[in-house]
């Protein structure tokens, strides 16, 4: 009889009704702000019963303050909502209850931003704490919000079981939710940045130096930047220094890995000992072995290529600097710059919102190209590529990167025109977003029509841009 009532019907499960209730809190308190006194005593009840803190029911207490008291628990909240089955495939209802009560605290700390202004300080714990709800989403911090480890992942929820939803489920497994809670985190934390007194913030030095820089700050920054001065003005540089600094350090990894061209066997090898192709050496020499003495006589050594042969190539970035794409503006700048610095790699700029601007003489330096950006306005594509076509002086070793979401005034035209460059011999890359969310929309219109000419556009993670660049140039 046991595990049964009396009746013959499953007994209720304790642990069970402990996870409803830690659940039931959540999603309470994330439609309303006011406690309500039942489902707090119980929830304390529960989080005491499964050896867990009491401060993980405060609202007022940041991840890092409940980790800095309890450091134990640091390890649980890493992959805290991919939680991988038992190999019997058995529930272990107690530690359920366990990781619910922890997912309960990220879940609220994060989605639960409250009202009103605020400040500095509040931001900074906001941060960190989504980057505790991203490490428990099996993401290192920053990477959702398209900070310094988003445009670095891959494969994000994949082989995900499709069990653990519901009230009276498992822990959830969000993972597979990732591409629908990144775009939401990164509009939560603009929406911060906006209820912030931001000028004020960066008047003060010490207010400035608690905020992290994301891509939600860079572009408000990049947005104010022409109303900011003195103090200010230069605590805003420092942060979008800051910001571009740690991207360009991840995308410049991700270039230079696999950078190469084919191997250039017109040029001999360099005979120094690094080169030696030892196993051929060995290979070709073994006609002189000598068994008597046990000897293997070489009579030539072998080398092996590290000369690569490299094309002089074009690389021709269009980017539309509108407000919708203030994200792709970013990170875009910023690979240009990499791929600027490249040998043999001509890389030329253009930014366009209703006019078009010539960014190359600080295509190396994303910095100063984001400083001269000006976000916003309307969209003539027309326009940029009156100064992008002069440009392609040889198409065969050309290739034109266009970034937008293609929502034009003049479809016909702009189109044609870059129909015009496919066909002569340029290689046409249209792409609707470069972010680290990948969520973007692209003009159904041109999207069918780039598909019908065979230059089907790029729109997602901007790694599927540098897979198709490395592809090109190298």
């Amino acid at each position: 009889m046991s595990g049964r009532t009396m009746g013959g019907a499953p007994a209720p499960d304790p642990d069970e009704n402990r996870r409803q209730v830690l659940y039931w809190r959540l999603l309470a308190r994330l439609f309303d702000p006011e406690e309500q006194a039942s489902l707090e005593s119980a929830s304390l009840a529960v989080v005491e019963d499964v050896g867990l803190p009491a401060a993980l029911l405060d609202p007022g207490a940041s991840v890092d303050s409940v980790v800095q008291r309890h450091p134990e628990l640091a390890a649980e909240f890493d992959g805290l909502m991919t939680p991988e089955p038992d190999e019997d495939g058995a529930r272990d209802r107690a530690a359920e209850v366990r990781r619910a009560a922890l997912a309960s605290k990220v879940l609220l700390n994060v989605f639960a931003s409250g009202s009103g202004t605020v400040t500095a300080e509040q931001l900074a714990r906001w941060q960190s704490d989504a980057g505790w709800l991203e490490r428990a989403l099996g993401c290192r911090p920053g990477e959702l919000r398209g900070g310094r480890g988003g445009i670095n992942r891959a494969g994000a929820g994949q082989g995900v079981s499709p069990t653990g939803t519901g009230v009276g489920a498992p822990t959830p497994d969000l993972s597979r939710l990732i591409p629908e809670i990144g775009p939401e985190l990164g509009s939560i934390e603009a929406g911060l940045v906006k209820r912030m007194h931001l000028r004020e913030v960066l008047a003060d030095p010490a207010l400035a130096s608690r905020l992290t820089p994301s891509m939600s700050l860079i572009e408000q920054l990049l947005r104010d930047k022409n109303n900011l001065s003195g103090v200010a003005l230069a605590n805003a540089k420092a942060l979008i220094r800051r910001y571009v600094d740690e991207v360009t350090e991840v995308l410049r990894t991700q270039v230079e890995k696999a950078t190469v061209g084919e191997l250039d066997r017109s040029v001999p090898p360099k005979r120094v000992y690094r080169n030696l192709d030892l196993d051929r050496t060995i290979w070709k020499n073994l006609t002189n072995w000598d068994p008597e003495e046990e000897r293997l006589y070489v009579d030539r050594l072998y080398y092996r290529h590290t000369s690569r042969k490299t094309t002089p190539q074009r690389l021709i970035v269009v980017v539309d600097q509108s407000g919708s794409m203030v994200d792709s503006m970013v990170n875009c700048t910023i690979l240009a710059s990499i791929f600027a610095g490249l040998p043999k790699v001509d890389v030329h700029l253009i930014a366009y919102d209703t006019q078009a601007l010539d960014l190359t003489p600080w295509a190396h330096d994303p910095f100063e190209t984001l400083l001269r950006t000006q976000l916003g306005g309307g969209t003539d594509g027309t326009v940029a590529m009156a100064l992008a076509q002069p440009k392609i002086a040889e198409p065969r070793n050309t290739v034109v990167v266009w970034i937008s979401d293609f929502y034009e005034w003049r479809t016909d035209e702009l189109f044609e025109s870059m129909a015009a460059v496919h066909r002569s011999g340029a290689k046409f890359i249209p792409v609707g977003s470069v972010t680290s969310s990948g969520r973007g929309s692209v003009n159904p219109w041109f999207r069918e029509k780039f598909k019908d000419l065979g230059t089907p556009v790029i729109s997602g993670h901007i790694k599927k841009l540098v897979h198709e660049l490395k592809t090109f140039l190298t």
